[in-house]
């Protein structure tokens, strides 16, 4: 009986360890480790201020897109993108918030209301949201659903530049994101009304 006492004991003890290790070697958790996404304007889990939300489809705030800054690239890391993204619209496929490519590699920041002016990093490109509008959207989801989820993700990606432009369709921009990510890292926040 001691024996088998003994013996599920170290099973119990050893599963720990091996969920441990297959998730930090999955290739997700691995896009994850050392790089860092924050902002003074959004805490992770939080809820997003009027001054995030978009102004239009029913809603009506700043539309000011956030400060956003990062540390912990990985080395070979040539450009940075960008994604906010809503998995809980309506819509079957999500709504994109705001997609940067071609972010140079020495940058570490982007200021509070930079997009479309003159503050955001040169050579950065802003894509149509879906919203058809270039630059970031604000949040905006339908009145009555529960808080949506907005999921800020920064891609160090191994190429200088993408081959698209401001046009180019947000499923295009996002596999090249994820094509060429050395490295991920992301939080999340939510709005609803």
């Amino acid at each position: 009986m001691k024996k088998i006492f003994l013996f599920l004991a170290s099973l119990l003890f050893a599963l720990p360890i091996a969920d441990a290790r297959a998730e930090t070697s999955s290739p997700e958790a691995s896009l994850r480790q050392g790089m860092v996404l924050m902002s003074d304007d959004i805490d992770d889990g939080s809820t997003l201020s009027m001054d995030h939300v978009y102004d239009g489809f029913g809603c009506t705030g700043a539309n000011i897109s956030p400060h956003l800054i990062w540390e912990g690239a990985p080395e070979g890391t040539k450009s940075f993108g960008l994604s906010v993204y809503d998995p809980d619209a309506p819509t079957g496929s999500g709504w994109w918030h705001w997609q940067v490519f071609n972010i140079p590699a020495e940058t570490a920041e982007i200021s509070r209301g930079a997009s479309m002016s003159q503050t955001m990093p040169a050579g950065a490109v802003e894509a149509f949201s879906d919203y058809d509008a270039q630059g970031f959207g604000g949040a905006c989801p339908p009145k009555g659903d529960d808080p949506h989820r907005y999921i800020f993700t920064l891609f160090a990606l191994d190429v200088e530049t993408l081959p698209l432009d401001a046009n180019t369709g947000q499923a295009k921009i996002g596999y090249h994101l994820n094509a060429h990510a050395l490295a991920k890292a992301s939080f999340t926040a939510r709005y609803g009304h």
